[in-house]
């Protein structure tokens, strides 16, 4: 069955799409949707911030839908330099430019039949959004260096953490191209939002990593879930996977407790008594320390562990990122 009803996670049943956990009124509405538009062909645009989980809504989507049986296909239109992207999304032909050694079929013919997911569609060039506007309309791609047509029956799911209006009224994005995507709108909450749904995802994280290490059973304790919910989680979903999955190689015993995040979430009881004790209350360097090493952490979550984009973020070469990553123990 496509519809996975998940475990029982502290005494409560959560619900699950293709790896989305949380029963929040929040999730709960975007669950309803996706099954609502997942058997139509219409275009779905999905907005919310960096690490919330919008590819995961997309394949739930693909899987929900008459095309399950068929490719699912994503590409993060901000990861492909400008000039290339047009050839990543309709293909190549040999001699089409500098390199193109051979012929390339693009992202649409590969998901012919299938879902095509433009991740970050708010980061597509203005002159590039009017060709695959053309696409989505006639359904029909040119490969570059080619002026023949090609048809294709791709279903296009998109996602962006930007604000498409604005972009819009900075004519930094087509208003056309903005309601063909946009026939259906599915909003992810940031997790500082649904807090009631950070424990079921962090026990649901921390059981999958520690299955998948070969370890048993991992706990957290109850101090641990306070620490964890007190936090703001900036990085979101993304940010609490990869701390589980630290949490999870670092586990030497059955249980997790606070001791397992006190580098990466100070919380507000040590933070207060930081500030009571005498001498060093206001010491300057512990407090920047702190900032930086939940910055580093932040622009981890936000890049996936790839230490070269975390160090763009950061606006600092990855000698220097790596020098700091040694230094806080990260």
């Amino acid at each position: 069955e496509d519809v996975k009803r998940g475990r029982k996670q502290g005494g409560a049943q959560v619900p699950k799409l293709e790896n989305l956990v949380g029963s929040s009124t929040a999730m709960r509405e975007v669950y309803a949707t996706i099954r609502q538009v997942a058997p139509t062909r219409s275009s779905v645009l999905i907005t919310g911030e960096t690490g919330t989980g919008k590819e995961l809504v997309a394949r739930a989507i693909h899987k929900l839908s008459p095309r399950a049986d068929h490719v699912f296909v994503a590409l993060n239109c901000a990861a492909i330099p400008a000039d290339l992207l047009e050839s990543e999304l309709f293909g190549h032909t040999r001699g089409a430019f500098t390199g193109a050694q051979a012929d390339r079929l693009g992202k649409f013919a590969l998901a012919n039949g299938g879902t095509l997911f433009l991740d970050e569609i708010g980061d597509m060039a203005y002159p590039l959004q009017a060709k695959l506007l053309r696409v989505l309309q006639e359904g029909v791609v040119e490969r570059v260096g080619s002026n023949k047509p090609m048809a294709v029956d791709v279903r296009v799911l998109s996602s962006t953490n930007c604000d498409l209006g604005t972009a819009m009224r900075e004519g930094r994005f087509r208003e056309d191209l903005y309601y063909r995507l946009n026939v259906f709108h599915i909003h992810l909450p940031a997790l500082r939002e649904r807090r009631e749904d950070v424990i079921d995802l962090a026990r649901f994280f921390l059981d999958r990593f520690a299955r998948e290490m070969g370890k048993g059973p991992l706990e957290l304790t109850e101090e641990a879930c306070r620490v964890l919910a007190a936090y703001e989680w900036p990085g979101n979903v993304r940010e609490l996977q990869n701390l589980m999955e630290r949490a999870a190689v670092l586990a030497r015993g059955s249980q997790v407790g606070r001791e397992a995040f006190s580098l990466a979430l100070p919380t507000a009881t040590t933070q207060a008594a930081a500030l009571t004790q005498p001498g060093d209350g206001f010491a300057l360097e512990p407090a920047v320390e702190d900032v930086e090493r939940k910055t580093i952490l932040r622009a981890l979550g936000a890049a996936s562990d790839n230490k070269a984009q975390a160090a763009r973020l950061l606006g600092v070469s990855e000698r220097t990122l790596w020098y700091k990553l040694k230094r806080y123990g990260l």
